[in-house]
C-alpha cells in the first residue's frame, strides 16, 4: 500500500545556517532575524490562544475521551493555520529538502509498520551535540538552540486565552517578559505537517518534562482535534538531538502499530486516569487514557516522566487520540550502542529508533532497507529498543511508586490504587528487594499514606 500525501514544490533551505554564513542574512539585529533580544525589538508574530479547559468527560463509542465546546474557532487551527502555514514555508523554500517527494508505504503484516526513505535527513540534519547517557543536562546557550531560528519558521504563537474564548491575533508582539510558547517548522521533518512545539522558548528551559509543558502538548493535541496528528517526545538519551525543550507533532493519516496494539489494563488513578500496558508489541510500554479531567491525565503522566528524568532512564512519548491516549516507552538502544550490545546489521541501517520508529513510523536511510522492508526487520529493531522484562518491571514500579507519592501530597487516597498494582504485578516489593530499596511507611498531613523510598 503506498500513501499519497499533498505535494508542493520546494528547495534545500537557506536557514538556520550556523553564524557567519552567508545567504541568511537580513536586515536588522544580528541579521538573522532570530528570536534573541538582538532581534525581538518591535517583532510580531500570529498568537493562537486556545480555551483552557478543566474537565470533560462524555461517552462516545463506549470509551471516554475528552470533549469541550471551542464554539466557532476563528481560524481552524489544524488545516488553515497548521498545515496552511507549513505549505507556505515549503513554497518559500525553508526546509533543508523536499519531504513530501519521499517514498512511504505500510508493511505488509499484521502489524501495519510504516516505511519511509528518507535518504536527505541524516546528511542535513543537526548533528547530536551533547552525551547520550544523562536524560537531564544544563541548558548550554552556546550549542544550538530554538532562540537561533530565524522568526520566519515560526508559524505562530500558542498560548491559553486570558478571556477564556479561543481568539486568534494575526500579528502580535513577542513579548520577552512574558515568555511565550512557539509551533515552528521543523527543517529536518520526517512527515508532512512536521513542526515543534516549543514551551516557553525564551526561558531556555533543557529537554526535561514538566506539569505545565506537559499540559500544553495535551492542549495542542486537543485543538488539533484530528486522530492523525499525533505529538511526540524524545529525552536526552532516546534520541532528542537538541537539549532545549520540545516536542514534535505531525499529520500522516494511517493507524500507528502501536495505536492498534493491545493493552492489558494494570490499574487506574483516584482521579480515573486507568493505566495499562502494551501487549505484543516489541517495545514494552505504559499507556495512559482517560480521567476525571483533562489535567488528571496530565498531570499522572508528567509525574510519570519526571520520575524516569530523576533515575536517568531515557524514554519517549507519544501523545495520540487528540490528547486522549498517550503512550509512555522506556528505552534502552543507545545504551546497547554503547555498550557493543547491537547487531552490525542493525547498526548499518543508521536508524536511530525515537518516537516516531517506536510507534511504528519506520524512517529508512537507505534505499536497500527501504525496498527489503518488512515486518520481521521492524519487529528485530524495536525490540532491541525494549528493555527486558525484568527491567521493565522495575522501572514500571519506580513510576508507581512517584505516581503513589504525589497523589499523597496531593492529598488524594492512594492505598487502594497500589493494592490493586500490587495485585496486578507483585512489583513493588520484590523488584525493590532485588534492587535493595527499603520500605517505609509515612505519615503525611493527619492521613495515612504508603510512600516508598
Amino acid at each position: 500500500m503506498m500513501l499519497k500525501i499533498k505535494r508542493v514544490p520546494t528547495v534545500v533551505s537557506n536557514y538556520q545556517k550556523e553564524d557567519g554564513d552567508e545567504g541568511s542574512r537580513r536586515g536588522g539585529g544580528c541579521g538573522r532575524n532570530c528570536l534573541q533580544n538582538c532581534c525581538l525589538q518591535d517583532a510580531c508574530l500570529p498568537l493562537y490562544a486556545f480555551k483552557k479547559v478543566d474537565s470533560i468527560v462524555s461517552e462516545k463509542k463506549g470509551v471516554d475521551v475528552f470533549e469541550y465546546d471551542k464554539g466557532e474557532p476563528p481560524v481552524a487551527f489544524l488545516d488553515s493555520l497548521l498545515l496552511g502555514e507549513w505549505e507556505e514555508r515549503m513554497q518559500r523554500g525553508l526546509f533543508r529538502y523536499d519531504v513530501t517527494a519521499c517514498e512511504t508505504k505500510v508493511i505488509p503484516g499484521q502489524h501495519g509498520f510504516i516505511a519511509q526513505l528518507n535518504e536527505g535527513r541524516h546528511l542535513k540534519k543537526r548533528p547530536t551535540e551533547f552525551r547520550v547517557d544523562k536524560v537531564l543536562q544544563p541548558f548550554d546557550r552556546n550549542k544550538f538552540n530554538f532562540t537561533k531560528v530565524g522568526q520566519e519558521e515560526v508559524l505562530f504563537q500558542f498560548g491559553a486565552s486570558e478571556d477564556g474564548e479561543v481568539q486568534f491575533f494575526p500579528d502580535a508582539p513577542i513579548d520577552p517578559e512574558n515568555s511565550p510558547s512557539m509551533v515552528a517548522i521543523n527543517v529536518s521533518p520526517i512527515e508532512y505537517g512536521h513542526v515543534l512545539l516549543i514551551p516557553r522558548v525564551l526561558d531556555c528551559l533543557p529537554q526535561r518534562i514538566d506539569r505545565d509543558s506537559f499540559m500544553l502538548a495535551i492542549y495542542m493535541a486537543a485543538e488539533a482535534g484530528n486522530p492523525y496528528f499525533r505529538l511526540g517526545y524524545n529525552s536526552l538519551g532516546a534520541f532528542a538531538t537538541i537539549n532545549h525543550l520540545h516536542f514534535q507533532a505531525y499529520y500522516l493519516a494511517v493507524p500507528f502499530p502501536i495505536e492498534k496494539a493491545p493493552t492489558k489494563e494494570i490499574t487506574a488513578s483516584d482521579g480515573g486516569v486507568k493505566i495499562s500496558e502494551l501487549v505484543n508489541y516489541p517495545v514494552r510500554g505504559l499507556v495512559f487514557e482517560g480521567g476525571n479531567a483533562l489535567l488528571d491525565l496530565s498531570n499522572v503522566v508528567s509525574d510519570a516522566c519526571i520520575c524516569l528524568q530523576e533515575n536517568n532512564i531515557p524514554y519517549n512519548v507519544l501523545i495520540a487520540d487528540c490528547g486522549n491516549r498517550i503512550f509512555l516507552l522506556p528505552q534502552c538502544y543507545a545504551e546497547k550502542q554503547a555498550l557493543g550490545e547491537v547487531s552490525p546489521e542493525l547498526l548499518d541501517t543508521q536508524v536511530n529508533p525515537a518516537v516516531w520508529e517506536i510507534s511504528g513510523h519506520m524512517v529508512l536511510k537507505r534505499k536497500k532497507d527501504y525496498e527489503e522492508a518488512s515486518e520481521e526487520n521492524a519487529w528485530r529493531l524495536l525490540a532491541e529498543v525494549s528493555l527486558s522484562e525484568e527491567r521493565f518491571q522495575e522501572v514500571t514500579a519506580l513510576i508507581f511508586e512517584a505516581i503513589f507519592y504525589r497523589s499523597c501530597v496531593d492529598g488524594t487516597d492512594s492505598e487502594n490504587l497500589l493494592e490493586d498494582v500490587n495485585v496486578e504485578h507483585q512489583l513493588v516489593e520484590e523488584v525493590n528487594a532485588s534492587n535493595e530499596i527499603s520500605h517505609q511507611a509515612m505519615v503525611i498531613g493527619n492521613q495515612d499514606c504508603l510512600v516508598l523510598h
